[in-house]
């Protein structure tokens, strides 16, 4: 390494500089989004991309060509979330260019960052300005203008490209309306800025800059913020509700095909990959569509698929004890057909015991359980026939997948909440036959309208007007109801507008941190307002969402 170039060490370097800078900054970038309801976030997904680039590069050999493979590889299979995706892209534009020249140095450097702006602007069907896409766009044009003109050394020219990518992260908010509103920069677009200085950190050890403080007032926890969305293209809750992620093995020439089947399907579309391998996100409300479209120009694989409104970060955080033990099963008599159930909360737990579950997977949110958890379960139990209750939309394709890899007969009931979870278990028959269990099972799940409140975690504009964080929200399938001041506001709010007169029971689950005095509240409100209608009232234990509903 000298002034003016360095080479395969510095570059590993770089990345594991790269990969702390997000670590430590994680919270900070979570912050930076615009969506209201706790779920999963920018800085979370970079960070989580970085570290499986560090795990290949580490592994890597001596060569620069070996470092950039490894670079290119591991951004590609540890993308998560549309941030992860861009930045994956970004990082295999930087490795292309680089592992061509051997070496890096001022003009290497800035034909790098061009190719890497533009691989990110041609993986996103729509590019939009005031993003992570402008941000590296901006840094790549000042690149180029201080190499013509005769830029001193590569430190000179990084500490150049850090200039102009503050300068242009400052100015994103006047160029996307959604950051203005919620007064803050793009969290993409601050996540790529830290490469650089893990660039400068890696080139002459100065140390990296330390994260500014974590905002209380944000929320529920330093780590929740709002859905991240780079693009910018769904400013409110009412956009689209699910991102949908794979991996695709497809011929190549058939990838323009499936780019224009997902662009009638939704938004926030990044393709990025090559030679048969490709790594695909989607926000749409057509789940199936999006799957199917990828099997029509080749095999998806690894598919992830997470509703936007439920996923919530750091469930990781509260959940830890419950997910160390992953399956639970429950001692009973041996039956034709047994349930295998997913739930988060210890009082959930116990309803679904109660009611004859006889295997639980701990998860919900973003605590999804994999294909190898449900199997695990599954082969546990004796029971030559199974049925999955996921109750929760990311979890439901997981599920499906079961019934392929174990020689029981595995059926699936597509649970959407706790709320149908436990509405199917009421249509449950242990002597009958899964088949005859999953026609019931759906049916009762269907029947119940559902409900959940949750707690604003930033400022927002939405289709109902201003919402400040600490407010609470109520949500329905269809999305955001009602914005009140308090849970048990926002709960009687959401369950008039739930409930009509063929209705005849109510059942609430109360979350974790909910007083006595809101379930009272809830209670005396139904009893007031819909006095022939039956409530009862379970103790779920689950965070981050003070009630669930389901109205019968």
């Amino acid at each position: 390494m000298t002034a003016d170039r360095f080479g395969a060490e510095g570059l590993r370097a770089a990345m594991e500089w790269f990969r702390d800078a997000l670590a430590t900054h994680r919270d900070v970038i979570n912050q930076l989004n615009v969506y209201p309801v706790p779920d999963g976030d920018t800085g979370t997904n970079m960070a989580l991309t970085l570290e499986t680039v560090v795990t290949e590069v580490s592994a890597a050999g001596d060569q620069m060509s070996e470092v950039c493979h490894a670079i290119s590889h591991g951004s590609l299979m540890g993308a998560r979330g549309n941030s992860g995706v861009i930045l994956s892209q970004i990082l295999r534009g930087l490795a292309e260019t680089v592992a061509t020249a051997g070496h890096i140095d001022p003009p290497i450097l800035a034909g790098a960052l061009k190719q890497a702006s533009f691989a990110a602007d041609e993986a996103v069907s729509t590019p939009v300005e005031g993003t992570i896409l402008t941000v590296v766009r901006d840094v790549a044009t000042a690149a180029g203008e201080a190499v013509d003109q005769g830029v001193d050394g590569l430190i000179q020219l990084v500490e150049g490209c850090q200039r102009a990518g503050r300068v242009s992260l400052d100015r994103t908010p006047e160029l996307l309306p959604q950051l203005a509103r919620a007064n803050v920069v793009d969290a993409g677009g601050a996540g790529f800025l830290l490469f650089l200085d893990a660039m400068a950190t890696a080139m002459d050890g100065r140390p990296l800059p330390d994260p500014p403080p974590v905002d209380p007032s944000a929320g529920v926890g330093a780590a929740v913020a709002g859905a991240e969305n780079p693009h910018g293209t769904d400013d409110d809750v009412d956009g689209t509700r699910y991102e949908v992620m794979f991996f695709l093995e497809a011929e190549d020439h058939r990838i323009g095909d499936f780019r224009s089947a997902w662009e009638a399907l939704g938004d926030s579309i990044v393709v990025v990959g090559s030679d048969g391998l490709w790594n695909c996100h989607i926000h749409s409300n057509d789940i199936g569509g999006s799957i199917e479209a990828g099997i029509g120009v080749g095999r998806p694989f690894d598919i992830r698929v997470t509703d936007l409104f439920e996923q919530v970060e750091h469930v990781e955080s509260l959940m830890a004890s419950e997910v160390g033990g992953a399956v639970t099963t429950v001692a009973g008599e041996p039956v034709q057909t047994a349930v295998v159930a997913v739930s988060v909360g210890a009082g959930v737990r116990r309803l679904f015991e109660s009611l004859g579950v006889r295997a639980i997977i701990a998860g919900g949110q973003t605590m999804n359980p994999s294909t190898e958890h449900f199997v695990q379960a599954v082969e546990q139990l004796d029971a030559d026939e199974i049925v999955l209750l996921p109750n929760n939309k990311n979890i439901v394709p997981v599920a499906e997948r079961v019934d392929d890899c174990t020689d029981a007969a595995v059926r699936v009931v597509p649970t959407r909440g706790i709320a149908e979870g436990l509405a199917a278990l009421m249509a449950y028959d242990p002597s009958a036959s899964a088949d005859q269990n999953q026609s019931a099972m759906a049916e009762a799940a269907e029947g119940v309208v559902t409900g959940e409140v949750t707690q604003a975690v930033r400022d927002t504009e939405s289709e109902l007007g201003s919402i400040v964080a600490g407010q609470w929200l109520g949500l329905d399938r269809q999305g955001l109801r009602v914005v009140d001041q308090s849970a048990a506001g926002a709960a009687t709010a959401l369950l008039a507008e739930l409930i009509d007169d063929s209705h005849e029971l109510v059942t609430v689950i109360s979350g974790a941190d909910t007083t006595a005095a809101q379930v009272e509240e809830v209670v005396a409100w139904l009893a007031e307002h819909h006095p022939a209608v039956e409530t009862e009232v379970h103790d779920g234990s689950q965070p981050l969402y003070p009630f669930y509903f389901g109205v019968e």
